[in-house]
């Protein structure tokens, strides 16, 4: 597929921009209006303590009923790198820090409509070293779980955002 064409329709900087692209198909047939959402890349980390556990988080989402577990992670800021942007979330959520990175991989959010890149990372041998200095809106409860506790909220479902869930699962093979 190519684009062909490409007009922004919305503009709600800096989460949110919505084009309308004119796309060229494989065999010629062009689609006129086809929607793509631009949104920042972000970082999800799943760390695990010195001590062996997995430092998550419980909070409310906007889009979540209820609540959910959820791990490290936010926006990449412009120009940051993706590694750089977990490293610094991992500081700034938890006031932790980790000597060891795994990159577990980059993922696009949706094949079709564009909503960003998904960068994952397993930070090992996470400690404390000063005070959580995160910004977020959402209030938050910083956990720890065993390797079991964690097998389980997987299973359950209790990572209730998609790449919040995957993380989890990509981590958990790779241990």
């Amino acid at each position: 597929m190519k684009t062909l064409s490409r007009e922004l329709i919305l503009d709600m900087s800096p989460f949110l921009k919505v084009e309308k692209h004119q796309v060229g198909l494989p065999d010629g047939k062009i689609v006129e209006n086809w929607p793509w959402l631009i949104t920042p890349d972000f970082a999800n980390v799943v760390v695990i303590t010195t001590e062996g556990n997995f430092l998550i988080f419980r909070q409310a989402k906007y889009s979540v009923q209820g609540s959910t577990l959820a791990p490290v992670g936010g926006y990449i800021e412009k120009g940051e790198e993706p590694l750089a942007a977990a490293k610094r979330e991992l500081m700034e959520e938890t006031g932790y820090e980790a000597p060891h990175w795994e990159n577990l991989g980059q993922f696009a959010v949706d094949a079709n409509r564009g909503n960003g890149v998904a960068y994952f990372f397993l930070a090992r041998d996470a400690y404390p070293v000063t005070e959580p200095d995160a910004d977020d809106l959402e209030e938050q409860e910083m956990l720890f779980l065993s390797r079991a506790e964690l097998e389980a909220a997987v299973a359950r479902g209790a990572f209730k955002v998609l790449p919040w869930q995957t993380v989890m699962a990509l981590a958990l093979l790779r241990l």
